[in-house]
């Protein structure tokens, strides 16, 4: 999953229809469809580590069936796709939490909804009396090429997932994590490469240990769901304590970039603390004062090396200068005012916008540019995204 093909998002993302269903698309073949070789004159394994250099995975998908076959089969090195969780609007209140995705390649004004998690469908409560001014959140991370849902809150405000639910979009397959020892939400939830963090929060009832602990979940090298039955061969492990129990009022983002975990402790352009917890050393230290200054809003690594944040109350992308300490401006954007979550990955940064659309923003062009804004499926709001390979396809 490592090794997988790291072709951008295209920029020709433009908006897409509401409509989660997805559209058959029309092209002439110009290879026979059936029982015919890659390349003539070829094996197709050897065909195969020809046609995995071509870099656009599209330039594949034009030609003929079976080159858009091999596209999506599980052998073959996956392209990124875009992946957005969705809450119904309150109109649609009893759906479950569903997630749908956006194939740039084939399907590129339509959704496709993944297959459902294990019964029974998580069903988190979106809104309380309590709060009846913001959703209660579901936390949710990429790592590996998998999609794991973290934390969420059921009913009388306990935590809603007992263990991780895990995606591979390769297998198509759902699977479960390993129980963690104290199921939470409003945590502190990232990922450095293969493992997954998550630190303070609140349990069933708020605990001063819970508040200030921290634990990792690394997926290893072979982390496909098919392999890892039921979380069996995995486990959580209790790393050095944060020194203060003040990360466990929201759910928080911890950003991975360059063997460090970045989080601050409140959301917003308010006053903040900020900390960076180093990998290696197992140890805390607190974040530097420029890069505090600038994280006003949702942030994201590409590739865990570049840094962007967005400041939500005036729309602009800035990238972080570790050298100078200092954040550059990318973007200035009327759209991403309010954003409230963002992803990076294949060159593009996709923002969640304030009425629940997705912008994708093209960061390796000079200078950036929106390339494209994304309506959900019509009764849904997006709620966080991910950039992840595309799901396979059965023969």
């Amino acid at each position: 999953m490592e090794e997988m093909a790291q072709a951008p998002i295209p920029s020709t993302a433009i908006t897409v229809s509401s409509t989660p269903t997805t559209k058959r698309h029309k092209t002439t073949d110009r290879c026979e469809p059936d029982h015919q070789p890659l390349l003539p004159g070829l094996p197709d394994h050897i065909a195969q580590l020809i046609l995995s250099l071509v870099h656009r995975p599209a330039t594949l998908y034009s030609v003929c069936r079976s080159w858009r076959r091999l596209l999506y089969s599980p052998s073959f090195l996956p392209f990124l796709s875009l992946y957005a969780l969705v809450l119904p609007d309150q109109s649609q209140s009893h759906r479950p939490l569903e997630i749908y995705t956006l194939d740039p390649v084939s399907s590129s004004d339509n959704w496709q909804a993944l297959p459902p998690p294990p019964h029974p469908p998580l069903r988190p409560v979106l809104r309380h009396p309590s709060f009846l001014s913001r959703n209660l959140p579901i936390q949710s991370v990429s790592v590996s090429g998998n999609l794991v849902l973290l934390a969420a809150t059921a009913d009388n405000l306990v935590p809603a997932l007992p263990r991780p639910l895990v995606f591979d979009p390769v297998s198509r397959s759902w699977g479960f994590g390993p129980p963690i020892d104290t199921p939470r939400r409003w945590c502190a939830a990232g990922t450095s490469r293969s493992t997954v963090f998550v630190a303070s929060g609140i349990g069933s009832h708020y605990a001063p240990d819970v508040a200030r602990s921290v634990e990792k979940w690394d997926l290893g090298s072979n982390n496909s769901v098919r392999h890892r039955s039921n979380g069996r061969n995995w486990k959580w492990e209790k790393l050095e304590p944060m020194r203060d129990a003040k990360f466990s009022r929201e759910a928080i983002d911890a950003v991975g970039w360059r063997g460090k975990l970045c989080m601050v402790n409140v959301k917003g352009g308010s006053a903040k603390q900020g900390v960076i917890y180093d990998v290696a050393a197992d140890d805390w230290s607190e974040m530097p004062d420029g890069m505090i200054s600038g994280w006003r809003g949702p942030a994201a690594a590409m590739d865990e090396e570049t840094l962007y944040a967005v400041d939500e109350t005036k729309g602009v992308l800035r990238k972080y200068d570790a050298g100078a300490d200092g954040w550059e401006e990318i973007l200035a954007e009327e759209r991403l005012v309010g954003a409230e979550q963002m992803a990076a990955g294949g060159g593009r940064v996709c923002v969640v916008e304030s009425g629940g659309g997705i912008v994708v923003v093209d960061v390796v062009a000079s200078p950036a540019r929106v390339c494209g804004v994304l309506d959900v499926p019509v009764g849904f709001q997006a709620v966080a995204v991910h950039v992840l390979p595309r799901m396979s396809r059965p023969d």
